[in-house]
């Protein structure tokens, strides 16, 4: 029993340790992030949430949510997207496919988005590139040492997204609210 307790302590100390230095790291986007989905609220178009593999639930969230996200709907495959809409994508790393053909079609069709992925936005992020708002929740690879030498396990990738949702969401129903 003693050995889960500490690695209960280790987990719960590197968990608020990443939630601390992704909100530190991503306060001016969260409010660039808020005002760009509030356009679409604001306007006559949708929040589209786009996720791609487990980051798929941060839309289920801002749909099913006790508290949902105001003009929310989950993106489907072949929906139409219109100027009006905005899309806020989440993808566990900067170089999914999927999400990066996406985020090409969504660029040329001038309908401006924004993305949560694991990286930095650096130079060779296509991805920060072609979004109007980037956050990098710095899940890259486990944040625990695992069994293997060198090994690391535990990425909570969704877990950081739906912090930075909820904090852009706070942001957002402020700004949506003020218009009402």
């Amino acid at each position: 029993m003693g050995n889960e307790v500490v690695e209960m302590k280790i987990l719960t100390t590197q968990i608020g340790g990443l939630v601390q230095r992704a909100g530190s790291n991503n306060e001016e986007a969260v409010e660039e992030t808020a005002r760009l989905l509030a356009q679409a609220t604001i306007g006559e178009g949708r929040v589209i949430f786009a996720g791609f593999d487990e980051m798929e639930a941060v839309g289920l969230n801002a749909v099913f949510a006790a508290e949902p996200f105001q003009g929310a709907v989950r993106y489907e495959e072949e929906m139409e997207i219109h100027s009006a809409d905005r899309v806020w994508l989440f993808a566990r790393s900067a170089t999914d496919e999927r999400a990066l053909q996406f985020a090409r079609v969504l660029a040329q069709k001038f309908i401006p988005f924004a993305v949560v992925a694991g990286e930095k936005a650096t130079e060779d992020n296509e991805l920060a590139d072609l979004a109007y708002t980037y956050m990098a929740t710095g899940v890259v690879r486990g944040i625990l040492p695992g069994e293997d030498i060198g090994s690391r396990i535990v990425q909570p990738n969704l877990l950081a997204a739906l912090f930075l949702y909820e904090a852009v969401k706070m942001a957002y129903d402020e700004m949506v609210s003020e218009e009402d």
